[in-house]
């Protein structure tokens, strides 16, 4: 790994962990909002990753580092303590309480595509001429600098948080879109669906194969249409 690729790797890192701190954070806060002060009590209710580190060291900070110097990309987890009394006394708060990650990331991936439409408005940012992960735009005449650094960060900001937010919607525990599904479902239905994932823990390593073979076909066209839209008269394909 050259020290191009490693700066670019820590630049993603860091994108994980503050992406990662908003998702648990609003997870938290929706909990506290619904009646629920367990992770409140642990300080996750809060911006600063420091008590997010502290609840999952090994997954925000040695393992996606590990995966950075080895691949160049961060791969982690993080989580946010909740009470399952609460959640089998008030399912619905309980499931807004899972979407409301998923949601936090989304927000970061419109504020970055409305700076990198800032950035062309000023003449500052561009449409690359190809896009790849981490290019999603372009610094105007100079490819490193400043300018390019911002234009990276831009990128990673709006792909990492698609990424994050498409993964956690994806309906298997334990991700996100499981725990929403009490939505749908009628009172007796969730009950028994409770019940059920949180007495087969095995179900969580299933379900994390699952999602990752169903994101190689959901995530790509979902970026690929995102890209689009933050170009006016450009189309990539």
């Amino acid at each position: 790994m050259n020290p191009d690729q490693l700066l670019e790797g820590l630049v993603f890192y860091v994108v994980f962990l503050f992406s990662t701190t908003l998702h648990e954070a609003a997870h938290a806060w929706a909990a506290k909002r619904g009646g629920d002060l367990t992770a409140y009590h642990g300080g996750q209710v809060s911006l600063d990753p420091l008590p997010h580190i502290r609840r999952e060291p090994f997954g925000m900070v040695v393992l996606p580092l590990i995966f950075v110097f080895i691949s160049g990309w961060p791969f982690g987890y993080a989580s946010a303590p909740y009470d399952r009394h609460w959640a089998v006394r008030y399912p619905k708060r309980a499931a807004w309480m899972a979407l409301a990650g998923p949601a936090g990331n989304l927000a970061l991936v419109v504020l970055a595509a409305l700076a990198i439409n800032v950035g062309v408005l000023t003449g500052a940012l561009e449409a690359p001429a190809s896009i790849a992960f981490g290019q999603v735009t372009a610094a105007v005449g100079a490819e490193g600098g400043a300018m390019g650094m911002l234009a990276f960060f831009l990128s990673a900001v709006f792909s990492l948080n698609l990424l994050l937010a498409v993964l956690n919607l994806i309906p298997v525990p334990p991700l996100d879109g499981s725990g929403a599904l009490p939505l749908a479902l009628s009172p007796r239905a969730t009950a028994r669906y409770q019940e059920f994932i949180w007495s087969q823990p095995m179900l969580g390593w299933v379900g994390i194969m699952i999602a990752w073979r169903l994101l190689d076909y959901i995530f790509h066209p979902l970026w690929l249409a995102g890209v689009n839209l933050i170009y006016v008269g450009v189309a990539y394909s």
